[in-house]
């Protein structure tokens, strides 16, 4: 068993920064983004017995904590209380303008819709089309067609 915690430590360890900038970008909170990596987390073990190798390790941990924060989002809306204020962002307060590019950014993919913010995550992170297809659970080319409107939206906010 201790083989199994270990080799299970090693994997959060190398996909840290992955789940956190995942749950960043369902909250700016800093506590609610702890409660959903510890919620990541969880879920992450619960699966991790039955993981079979069919995707790569980094696909299946953004699988995971995608649907984790996805699920959360979706219980806070029917709790009727908004968890992505836009107004407040944990950015550097430096008037710089490259800062506050990501500030409004970051503001306009916060309004996306759940699955959106979810594409354009996964892209930012350099992921392929046909990553982000077998993250999200579509084809590649429908990533490309989503992007595009997506991309489109963005630039109307």
């Amino acid at each position: 068993m201790e083989d199994v915690e270990l080799q299970f430590n090693n994997l959060v360890q190398l996909h840290k920064s992955t789940i956190y900038t995942v749950c960043y970008m369902f909250t700016d909170n800093q506590n609610e983004m702890e409660d959903l990596f510890q919620e990541v987390l969880i879920n992450m073990w619960k699966g991790y017995h039955s993981f079979r190798g069919d995707a790569t390790v980094s696909t299946w941990v953004y699988r995971v904590a995608m649907n984790t924060c996805i699920s959360m989002d979706r219980k806070k809306r029917r709790n009727h209380s908004d968890i992505f204020p836009t107004s407040v962002v944990p950015f550097d307060s430096t008037n710089d303008v490259k800062s506050a590019q990501v500030r409004h950014l970051h503001e306009r993919i916060c309004r996306l819709d759940v699955v959106d913010r979810a594409i354009v995550l996964l892209w930012l992170e350099n992921l392929s089309y046909a990553e982000i297809g077998q993250i999200i659970g579509i084809t590649p080319q429908n990533v490309g067609v989503k992007l595009l409107r997506i991309k489109e939206q963005l630039k109307k906010m």
